[in-house]
């Protein structure tokens, strides 16, 4: 597994070794001893999956303390642009924002630390996205940042014409009103 740095430390993108020939491929998605030498330590409880369709842009999502998750989030079906925001108020990347695509060709995964909004956008016909958790989802500690909240200005690689939000997150705020 190769390592890539993002800006935003803890942020990190991982590239697995991809064994191919003319029967089709084979790779380790996930080995608990390699994430925890090169990654961090941590234990993953809790394994989600969603389908979704072109435009279909799930977030900006977070958990709210004591509840705070990680996550290593991969696309097993079609492309979505994945996005983290650094809500760690005492960071010094308080409000910034890593992009990456993340699809079934480049099979990419981003590891977002606790403290951290997360969404994404799918950019394909249709897409499978799976993420591993280091917590329980705890629905009264459920948090949302608006999508297109103008002090982050997230370029989501789609006219914003074709994005299509659930009712929850068509009501989220901006990230400086819930602090």
């Amino acid at each position: 597994m190769n390592i890539i740095t993002t800006e935003i430390e803890g942020l990190l993108i991982l590239e697995p070794k991809v064994f191919g020939d003319e029967r089709g491929y084979f790779f380790e998605s996930f080995s608990q001893r390699e994430f925890e030498e090169k990654v961090c330590k941590t234990v993953f409880v809790q394994d989600n999956e969603s389908k979704s369709g072109y435009g279909v842009l799930r977030g900006l999502h977070f958990q709210k303390p004591p509840f705070e998750q990680a996550k290593l989030v991969r696309v097993v079906k079609g492309k979505v642009l994945d996005v983290a925001v650094d809500i760690r108020e005492d960071s010094p990347t308080f409000g910034k924002h890593v992009s990456v695509e993340l699809s079934e060709e480049n099979k990419r995964q981003m590891f977002v630390p606790r403290g951290f909004a997360h969404g994404f956008v799918v950019l394909s016909e249709e897409a499978i996205f799976q993420y591993k958790c280091d917590n329980y989802y705890m629905p009264q500690a459920e948090g949302g940042i608006l999508w297109n909240d103008p002090a982050l200005n997230i370029d989501w690689k789609i006219p914003m014409e074709d994005v299509i939000l659930s009712e929850k997150d068509k009501n989220n705020r901006t990230l400086m009103t819930q602090i």
